[in-house]
C-alpha cells in the first residue's frame, strides 16, 4: 500500500521536505491533494469529529491506519523505514534534533514575509516585512547556516553528511533550505559558497543524486512561488 502524503496543492511548502525523502528512497506514495477530490479529502480529515488522533494541519502522512503529522515527526518515522536515517538509535535522535532546528528556521523564513499575522496579506505588512527580512539576512541566516556548517565539519564520520556516514533525510532537508534561500534571497545568498563550503558541497552532492535529479526534472517538483514558505520579493532582498 503506498504512503499517502497530505499537503496543499500548488506549492512546495513544508510538504517538500517529506517529498524529497520519499523521492530519494524511490518510495511508493500518492500526493493526495494532486488527485481529483484530494484537497477535499484532506480537509475532511482535518475537520473530522470522529477520526482518532487527528492532525492539526498538513503536512501529514497516512501509512495504513496510522496518521503521522509534522515534518520532523514524519521524517523521524519514515527515515528508518526508507533507509534514510542512521542505524544507531542515538544518532537517530541527533538527526531528529537537527530536523527540528530546520523546522525552527523554516518558521523564521515564513515570518520574513508575514511578520505580523498569517491572516493578513503580504501587501498589508510590507514595511514590517522589510525590517524583519533585513534582520533575517544580516543575523538569522548566518546564525543558522554557520551552525549547520559546524555540524558538518564536526561530524565524526566526516563532513560529507550531517549525521553518521550515510545520507539521511536531514541532508535532503538542508538541500531544500539552500534551494529555498537562494530563490527567496538571491542577493543575500550570493556568497554562500565562500561562507559555507561544506553546506554547499552537501547541497551539490544531493543535487547530483539520480533519484533527486529525476524528481527535480519531473512535473512532481513544483516551482517555487509566492504562495509557499520561500518567497522572492525583490524589495525584501539585500546584499549580505
Amino acid at each position: 500500500m503506498p504512503y499517502e502524503l497530505y499537503y496543499w496543492d500548488g506549492l512546495q511548502g513544508r510538504g517538500e521536505f517529506v517529498r524529497l525523502t520519499l523521492e530519494e528512497a524511490g518510495a511508493d506514495y500518492v500526493d493526495i491533494a494532486r488527485q481529483s477530490g484530494g484537497t477535499a479529502a484532506m480537509i475532511r480529515i482535518l475537520k473530522s469529529k470522529t477520526e482518532p488522533h487527528i492532525p492539526f494541519a498538513p503536512p501529514f502522512l497516512r501509512d495504513g491506519d496510522l496518521i503521522v503529522s509534522h515534518v520532523a515527526n514524519i521524517l523521524f518515522y519514515l527515515g528508518p523505514k526508507l533507509g534514510l536515517a542512521p542505524e544507531d538509535e542515538a544518532l537517530r535522535f541527533i538527526a531528529n534534533g537537527l530536523q527540528l532546528t530546520i523546522t525552527d528556521f523554516v518558521a523564521e523564513v515564513h515570518d520574513t514575509h508575514h511578520p505580523i499575522a498569517t491572516t493578513k496579506y503580504y501587501e498589508d505588512q510590507k514595511e514590517a516585512a522589510k525590517q524583519r527580512s533585513a534582520d533575517f539576512i544580516e543575523n538569522r541566516i548566518p546564525k543558522f547556516m554557520s551552525y549547520f556548517e559546524r555540524v558538518l565539519a564536526q561530524n565524526p564520520e566526516g563532513s560529507k553528511y550531517a549525521v553518521g556516514g550515510e545520507i539521511s533525510y536531514v541532508d535532503l532537508s538542508l538541500f531544500q533550505v539552500v534551494e529555498g534561500l537562494r530563490y527567496a534571497f538571491p542577493r543575500g545568498t550570493k556568497h554562500f559558497g565562500r561562507h559555507y563550503p561544506a553546506l554547499i558541497a552537501l547541497h551539490d552532492a544531493v543535487d547530483k543524486r539520480p533519484n533527486i535529479q529525476k524528481y527535480l526534472a519531473s512535473d512532481r517538483r513544483l516551482d517555487f512561488n509566492e504562495s509557499g514558505i520561500f518567497r522572492h520579493y525583490p524589495e525584501l532582498d539585500q546584499d549580505a
